[in-house]
């Protein structure tokens, strides 16, 4: 059984910024694609990036480019979150998701088969 476990998580100013960690545990090998989601309250789970684990293509929401930036360390079986000039409205808990299979677009949350239990992140003014 895959394990996802999210770290990094905080609170900041507006303007400040976080990286955020998911590490990934037994039957790494097992997994295709992984991706950040987050989820507001009050508000439905909406996708951030995702990253190919064979070759590192990276893909992007388009309301989420240009502040965050999605990788991987194979060495550490981990992925991060650089997330850039928060603001606010970035507060959220942030999910960790990964997948065992292919699919089309990489954010839709269905495909996912294993879900971090969550790292909140708060932006105030």
């Amino acid at each position: 059984q895959v394990q996802l476990v999210e770290s990094g998580g905080g609170s900041v100013q507006d303007g400040g910024f976080l990286r955020l960690s998911c590490e990934v545990s037994r039957q790494r090998s097992t997994i295709t694609l992984m991706a950040w989601f987050r989820q507001a309250p009050g508000k439905e789970r909406e996708g951030i990036a995702a990253v190919y684990i064979a070759d590192g293509r990276t893909y992007y929401a388009d309301s989420m480019k240009g502040r965050f930036t999605i990788s991987q360390d194979s060495a550490k079986n981990t992925v991060y979150l650089q997330m850039m000039n928060l603001k606010p409205e970035d507060t959220a808990t942030y999910y960790c998701a990964a997948a065992a299979g292919g699919f089309w677009p990489p954010l839709t949350i269905s495909g996912y088969d294993y879900w971090g239990q969550g790292t909140q992140v708060t932006v105030s003014l």
